[in-house]
Order: C-alpha cells, then structure tokens, then sequence
C-alpha cells in the first residue's frame, strides 16, 4: 500500500469537526490499519503528530511521539526551556482537553499541512487529555511543555482548527529562513524583530 498523500492547507477535511469513534470501531481491522498507516506517515514526514484529517479521515484520532533523535539539534538549554521531553509512541481517540493552570508559552509551530512554514504560537503549558487509546480502554495524561503543545496541536485538527488560525501572524515565516536566522534566537528577540 502506497503511503497517503499529507493533506495540505486549503483542503475542507482540515476544517470541519471530525466524527468521534466508537469502541468496537476502535478495535476493527480498519482503524487498526488507519492507525499503522498515520504511524508511518508521521514517521516519514518526519513528524512528531499527527491527526487523521491529515490524510483525509474525518476521525477523531490522534498519533503522537517524540524521541531523543528528533531533539538533537537542540542544547540541553533550549530542550529545558521548551518542556521538551521524549515520550512513547500515543495513539488517542476522541481526545479532549482540559487546561491545567494559567501558565502559557509562546515558541514555533509548523504543521505537516501547511508546508514549509512555520511561526510563533502561544499555547497553554499544561494540560490533561482524555480519552480511549488503541485498545479502546481509557486513556489519562498530564503533560506539560513540549508534550502538551503537540496535544494541542492535534487537538486543533480534530476540531478543524490550524495553527494559522492561533499564531502571532507577523511571525509567519519559510522555514528555511526562519530555521537559518531566527529558531535558535530568544522568542522575546524573534516577536520584537518581527514586531508581533
């Protein structure tokens, strides 16, 4: 099977509120694939999440994961400051999301769906999801920092919602260039450059 096409910006899969998934669903042969199949793409992109309506499913799931190769051009300073943490391969259906806190945090987002761009976004810094993981049992987590920002990130798809739609818009930049001057730079610098 071929690997699905990344649905891009522009497409009305990307926003519209996707149908939650019952539990026998949840164990048929079909979402097992529609999983596996998100897992490799996500894989490939690469990526650190993904949604379902980015390969052009209207389903409320989730796949998340985050490992100590996808951080290596970070210092320890910056994983610190980010909340950025490795975590286990996540897969979360019917995902919902409550804020811990009042803490927010403003770093840069790109998405798999708008390619080759990314900007500044605040997002809450802690959160809890609920909902059913892949065996169709509930599913608890707490995260914070890097974790919680991906959460919210895939979250938005299921509700039909872009990073676009949340970010500072003057920040809004080719990742070629961003990455080349402006990823490693304090985010206080980057908004006051940008005058976000």
């Amino acid at each position: 099977m071929s690997k699905p096409r990344i649905v891009q910006a522009g497409s009305p899969v990307l926003r519209a509120a996707a149908a939650p998934v019952t539990r026998d669903q949840i164990t048929s042969r079909e979402t097992r694939a529609l999983v596996k199949k998100m897992v490799e793409v996500m894989r490939q992109a690469p990526g650190v999440g993904l949604a379902a309506p980015q390969i052009g499913v209207s389903l409320q799931v989730i796949v998340l994961e985050d490992d100590p190769s996808r951080m290596a051009r970070l210092t320890q300073e910056q994983r610190e400051e980010r909340g950025r943490a490795p975590f286990p391969l996540t897969v979360i259906f019917n995902p919902e999301l409550r804020t811990i806190g009042e803490e927010k945090a403003t770093y840069f987002e790109g998405c798999l769906s708008v390619a080759g761009y990314m900007a500044l976004v605040e997002r809450d810094v802690s959160v809890e999801v609920t909902g059913l993981d892949e065996r169709g049992e509930p599913l608890r987590w707490e995260a914070k920092g890097w974790p919680a920002r991906i959460l919210q990130h895939e979250v938005d798809h299921l509700r039909g919602v872009l990073y676009v739609d949340r970010m500072l818009s003057r920040t809004l930049s080719c990742n070629d260039e961003m990455g080349a001057r402006w990823l490693s730079e304090p985010v206080a610098e980057v908004k006051k450059v940008f005058g976000a």
